[in-house]
């Protein structure tokens, strides 16, 4: 708690945190967090079922009828998915935006930090998963089977489901929160412009890792040259340290209560 030295002081703090302390605390959405984190490992957990079922089966030769019925057509309902949600949901977020997000409530703006402190625990629990489990798959697919192109069983869930659906879900967020969120407004965060251009910037390496695996370069041992500029994915993860410090210094400010000195 804040001592002011003097009693005038108080009566000019701020009225958000005097408010956010009146009404009672703003709960956490842990529900939403758990739930959340359930649905999305769902979705992982049944794509990693597809993978492991078919794969071999239908999976192994990309020139084959069975693929373009099992892969290909997984691939072109994804791929038109992800890219409506964003193409839609960008201009959306835009041209829905509030006149002035400045008056929003100091509750409701500590509800927003909490709900985003909740996505990030859900994609916390995803990308450990993703990582652990698709990346891995991904390079042990390729050293014990022969690329013939770029649509492999595993490519189809990490290159053209996985990391495209991060990169459109950071672009909404970041589209969001600086439309909408008064911290935000009328600033740009650089850690969040770090994480959303992460995926973006990953597509170029993408481009060659393919180019140069199909062409003149066989091998697909992580620590390949051609593998080098992933790390800009990981490097754009780890802007979420300065995001959080951001998201952690507006909470105290909208929860210090400041009180008069008593004379």
């Amino acid at each position: 708690m804040a001592i002011q030295a003097n009693p005038l002081q108080y009566k000019q703090a701020s009225a958000a945190s005097r408010g956010v302390a009146e009404e009672g605390p703003v709960r956490v959405p842990w529900l939403f967090a758990v739930l959340g984190t359930l649905a999305g490992a769902s979705v992982f957990v049944i794509y990693r079922w597809y993978q492991q079922t078919y794969s071999f089966s239908v999976g192994m030769d990309s020139f084959e009828p069975e693929f373009q019925i099992y892969w290909m057509r997984l691939f072109y309902i994804q791929m038109s998915l992800i890219t409506l949600a964003g193409a839609i949901g960008v201009p959306l977020l835009w041209f829905t935006r509030p006149a002035d997000p400045m008056a929003m409530p100091a509750r409701t703006e500590l509800l927003v930090y909490y709900t985003i402190l909740a996505f990030a625990a859900i994609a916390s629990v995803l990308v450990v998963a993703v990582l652990g489990v698709y990346v891995e798959a991904d390079a042990a697919w390729h050293q014990i089977t022969i690329r013939d192109t770029d649509f492999t069983p595993t490519h189809i869930g990490l290159f053209y489901f996985a990391i495209p659906l991060a990169l459109v879900g950071l672009v909404l967020g970041f589209v969001w929160i600086h439309t909408r969120v008064p911290y935000f407004v009328k600033r740009i965060s650089i850690p969040l412009a770090l994480m959303a251009a992460g995926p973006i910037l990953i597509m170029p390496n993408l481009g060659l890792n393919e180019w140069g695996h199909t062409f003149f370069y066989a091998e697909e041992l992580f620590a390949a040259p051609i593998h080098w500029g992933f790390v800009v994915l990981g490097w754009g993860l780890f802007a979420i340290g300065g995001f959080m410090l951001q998201i952690m210094n507006r909470i105290r400010e909208l929860t210090t209560v400041e009180s008069p000195v008593r004379t």
